[in-house]
């Protein structure tokens, strides 16, 4: 009895690991609420604050508005977009193809192609 309690708890055991390594091909399919063409960048709290403070150590000029903007919004059409520079690129290498503009309040990083702010740091 005892033998057949164990062979049956290894077996449920077994059943449990392998259903949390298998991943069903629905959930590799996009999230339908998303629009496939969106590319975001996933930036640590440690790299928003070498951003926010390289921006601030090069002298990044600023936009003369100051509108506030969120992810996935277009940009404003009056802001030019400047080139990540160099040093940021380096040391965040996940945006270094990006464009950026600087408010006095925020730090934001657009996507060059669709002109779509992927992240805002404040």
């Amino acid at each position: 009895m005892q033998r057949v309690t164990r062979l049956l708890g290894l077996a449920v055991a077994a059943l449990l690991c392998a259903a949390l390594l298998w991943t069903p091909a629905s959930a590799q399919t996009p999230n339908p609420g998303v629009p496939t063409g969106t590319r975001t960048v996933n930036l640590t709290l440690e790299q928003r604050h070498v951003i926010r403070e390289l921006v601030k150590e090069l002298k990044v000029s600023t936009a003369k508005d100051d509108l506030k903007v969120a992810e996935g919004e277009a940009i404003p059409g009056k802001v030019e977009l400047q080139p990540v520079p160099p040093l940021i690129g380096q040391k965040v290498p996940s945006i270094k193809s990006h464009r950026l503009y600087v408010t006095q309040r925020q730090v934001v990083i657009v996507d060059p192609q669709d002109q779509k702010v992927v992240d805002v740091i404040e």
